[in-house]
């Protein structure tokens, strides 16, 4: 059998390593020869791979080939396999996308809310030109596995612009999800939970959650109720801990998203929330916990980032590797999983983005929604869902009507229905609002969006 080479897009990216590693582990049933890390930003891959290369040669001890590039042409010839999770306009723009809408008393989030759309705006163009560079040099066969967000609106834009494109479009936000609620009920073995799910990237529900015969789905609901927090003991734990001594991230952006399930399955309590939807239907009270100065762009740079790259200049300097250097976890099994499944042709279960095409019946053919599928190597096989209630397809229609319209707005250079997408997005509060928030992103932007007339 041929060996193969997979390439990461965005190869400086924090999570880099972790994926690597994920990758790694998985180097036989890949069939595994090469690693290639492409980014535009020499400097900052330059050091995470410094990481990669030990976690391939001390680590793992593999003799898979580390390829570190800035040239596509490289990074994707031979390629079958390309992993992007671009960050376009790097971490600076992420806080401008949280701090923006804060600015005008509205939610300030990379993902969603009018956040996501400036990100999807600056995001849409180079995703398209990842799928043509990448269908002239990769292999025939290739697969496009994409973690850039805002998965939703990119997502959207290749279903439009490229829709023939050999790509699928995943997010582990719901994993991270299962996740927390197999450690909250003591459960070791997660690949054995199965469950339902229907909405859009970062906007959705699970239906239902079993494990051997046990239904997750009521036995969480009892636990959240009790604990009014989706989150393990040993997280209320430390988190207890941490406020005793003044550690101010013991009340950081994320606890307040996972004590915002409780607020909302009290009120609507048939589903298990993504934790995204908090933005949503939790707007006044997100904007009113949230700190204007110090979002969580800023968590993430004294955070994972700090901690990285701190990492490589010790270990240059040292020969030392911290333990907490960087982080290897479901991120990047997830979609190293995936790759296998595609390969292999294992029909094994994921929850993808993909075209409605009737999955959910009373949703437009054309949406895309993130629903549970069937991975072969021909690609997703969609498991067909239930009509969405009433409630949730109001929701979903407004999102995504948003949604698509951004992704018009930036191909037609439309000023007017960039405004309609600020406009309709439930976070924003009038319409004055919306054009408020969409001539300050067009100048923090800059040449970073489109022209808009």
């Amino acid at each position: 059998m041929k060996k193969i080479k997979v390439t990461l897009v965005g190869g400086g990216s924090t999570f880099t390593p972790g994926i690597v590693k994920s990758i790694a582990l998985r180097a036989e049933e890949l069939e595994l020869a090469e690693i290639c890390l492409f980014d535009i930003d020499k400097e900052r891959q330059d050091k995470v791979a410094v990481v990669v290369d030990w976690i391939l040669k001390e680590d793992v001890k593999c003799d898979i080939k580390l390829t570190v590039t800035n040239s596509a042409k490289e990074a994707y010839t031979g390629a079958t396999f390309i992993f992007a999770q671009m960050r376009v306009g790097g971490y600076k723009m992420r806080e401008l996308d949280e701090k923006v809408p804060l600015r005008f008393g509205c939610v300030g989030q990379e993902t969603c809310g009018t956040g996501g759309l400036s990100y999807g705006m600056r995001t849409i163009l180079p995703m398209i030109k990842v799928i043509d560079d990448v269908e002239k040099y990769a292999e025939k066969d290739h697969w496009i596995l994409n973690y850039s967000n805002p998965a939703a609106i990119v997502s959207e834009a290749c279903r439009k612009l490229r829709p023939n494109a050999r790509i699928i479009n995943i997010c582990d936000m719901p994993i991270a999800i299962i996740d927390m609620l197999a450690a909250s009920l003591n459960i070791k073995d997660v690949s054995n939970i199965r469950y339902d799910y229907f909405g859009l990237n970062h906007f959705g529900w699970f239906t239902s959650i079993d494990y051997k015969g046990r239904d997750l789905l009521e036995e969480i609901k009892v636990y959240i109720k009790e604990n009014k927090v989706l989150l393990p003991p040993q997280h209320l734990e430390k988190i207890r801990k941490n406020k005793s001594t003044g550690d101010r991230h013991a009340v950081s952006s994320w606890l307040h998203v996972w004590e915002s399930v409780y607020t909302m399955m009290e009120s609507f309590p048939d589903y298990l929330p993504n934790t995204y939807l908090t933005y949503y239907l939790l707007s006044k009270e997100t904007v009113e916990h949230q700190d204007p100065t110090y979002t969580r762009a800023n968590e993430v740079m004294n955070g994972r980032e700090r901690d990285l790259f701190a990492g490589v200049d010790h270990y240059l300097a040292t020969g030392e590797l911290k333990e907490d250097t960087f982080y290897a976890g479901s991120h990047g099994d997830w979609i190293s999983d995936l790759a296998i499944a595609l390969k292999n042709d294992t029909h094994a279960r994921f929850l993808v983005i993909t075209e409605n095409r009737g999955a959910l019946p009373n949703m437009p053919y054309d949406a895309m929604v993130e629903v549970p599928a069937y991975i072969g190597k021909k690609g997703p096989e969609v498991i067909a869902q239930n009509p969405v209630p009433l409630f949730q397809q109001g929701l979903m229609m407004q999102q995504l009507n948003s949604e698509k319209l951004i992704v018009e707005a930036a191909i037609e250079g439309s000023y007017e229905k960039a405004l309609q997408a600020f406009t309709l997005n439930k976070t924003v509060p009038s319409m004055e609002v919306a054009k408020q928030l969409l001539d300050a992103f067009i100048k923090e932007n800059g040449e970073l969006w489109p022209t808009l007339k």
